[in-house]
């Protein structure tokens, strides 16, 4: 199940959800997912990958999509994570990130 976590622009003060774990919502509505949180370049290749392998590719990909997902945030400038610490130590662990503490 995903988790929510809060991620902030520093530059902006813009405020998303980002998520970790497995999303059910890409299992369900496939490349609509990308296509809805503005990552339309995102969203065309998943629709094609997806229409190519008769959807088997949203099985498999509802693994891996909210991980590459928050990569690709908080490896934009001015995206961190901004929710308690808990679910950030949590974020970290999934996404296999440096604790900037230690």
């Amino acid at each position: 199940m995903a988790q929510a976590v809060r991620i902030k622009n520093k530059t902006s003060g813009m405020i998303k959800n980002g998520y970790v774990g497995y999303s059910w919502t890409y299992l369900f509505f496939g490349w609509f997912v990308p296509l809805f949180r503005g990552e339309i370049g995102i969203a065309i290749l998943h629709f094609i990958v997806s229409f190519l392998t008769c959807g088997l590719w949203q099985i498999i990909f509802s693994f891996l999509y909210n991980k590459q997902y928050m990569t690709r945030m908080l490896g934009q400038e001015g995206w961190e994570l901004a929710d308690s610490e808990e679910l950030n130590a949590l974020a970290r662990q999934k996404l296999k990130i440096i604790d900037p503490a230690s």
